[in-house]
């Protein structure tokens, strides 16, 4: 079989890492080698040019959770398959950034070191996990994974998505009906949507003021979730207490945007889940070996529902 390779970044890993894991396969690697058809393509913010030039016939593997960025590619063909990372290494390392930041914000760790900073022998009051409500936007692996690392420190979880999803010790809420439920039960939201054009600034001013006050945000999911400028007036404002940003609208974060001056804004650059370059190209070897055997494989995108 021929696999094109189009990446932007750390091409010749993933040439090297492809031929051990695929040793069958004939790796062409764009822009260096240019044929004129594939079989399948694996790629990662691909040359618009790449599909222009060659024909992929079965099968395209996006190298990443997200796909918003492949599908907006505007010489995508049409009618070939779309196939998604699943984990890949990534969702041990969300529900380790989700844990931590849960735990920070619980335990008052940031007020804790700015105490230190000042001098201030400043204890808070222990909180009451029973009233610390955390909300999960989204139920898919990644989502799954964060709330299984949550449960047991013994705080009530809820889940929000377009369908109920059974997750046990979970309360699922689903449907944009349910969604001011969700969200005033939330002193934690946990944002793990992909950017459809159903959830693009769903957070907008009128359900970020559903958030009980004092509420705190995590965008892990993709930076067009949120409002920016809505965000920010509800912290001015101290009706958001905090907002911790792993993702933005447009990477990297521009110097002068005010995500980066706000005092109640952490930022950090889009590394709460990185893909691993062995574990993807083993899926990836793994699905195009099972669509050789005339098997299904999981992961194919709704192109109309936007993963």
């Amino acid at each position: 079989m021929k696999l094109l390779l189009a990446v932007a970044e750390n091409a010749a890993r993933w040439h090297e890492t492809f031929a051990a894991r695929l040793p069958e396969a004939t790796i062409a690697r764009w822009p260096d080698e240019r044929p004129r058809d594939v079989d399948y393509a694996a790629v990662w913010k691909p040359d618009p040019e790449a599909f222009r030039r060659v024909e992929v016939r079965r099968a395209i593997f996006n190298l990443g959770a997200g796909v918003d960025g492949l599908l907006a590619v505007e010489t995508l063909p049409p009618d070939v398959p779309i196939v998604r990372l699943e984990d890949a290494g990534m969702a041990a390392q969300m529900a380790e950034y989700a844990v931590l930041t849960v735990l920070r914000e619980f335990r008052d760790a940031d007020h804790y070191t700015r105490a230190h900073r000042a001098g201030h022998w400043s204890p808070q009051r222990p909180r009451d996990r029973r009233t610390f409500g955390i909300g999960v936007m989204g139920a898919g692996v990644l989502a799954q994974a964060v709330l299984a690392a949550l449960q047991p420190f013994g705080f009530p979880l809820a889940t929000w998505s377009r369908t109920p999803h059974a997750l046990s010790g979970v309360e699922s809420y689903a449907g944009t009906e349910r969604l001011p439920s969700f969200l005033a039960r939330s002193k934690m939201l946990i944002c793990l949507l992909p950017s459809t054009a159903e959830t693009r600034d769903l957070l907008d001013a009128d359900a970020l003021a559903l958030l009980p006050s004092g509420a705190h945000i995590v965008n892990l999911g993709r930076g067009d979730l949120i409002v920016d400028t809505a965000l920010i007036a509800a912290l001015n404002r101290g009706h958001i207490a905090h907002a911790t940003l792993d993702v933005f609208r447009e990477e990297p974060l521009p110097p002068k945007h005010p995500f980066w001056h706000h005092s109640a804004i952490t930022v950090t650059p889009h590394v709460s889940a990185v893909t691993r370059i062995g574990d993807a190209a083993a899926q990836v070897a793994a699905k195009i070996r099972a669509l050789e055997r005339g098997e299904m494989v999981t992961g194919v995108v709704d192109r109309a529902k936007g993963y």
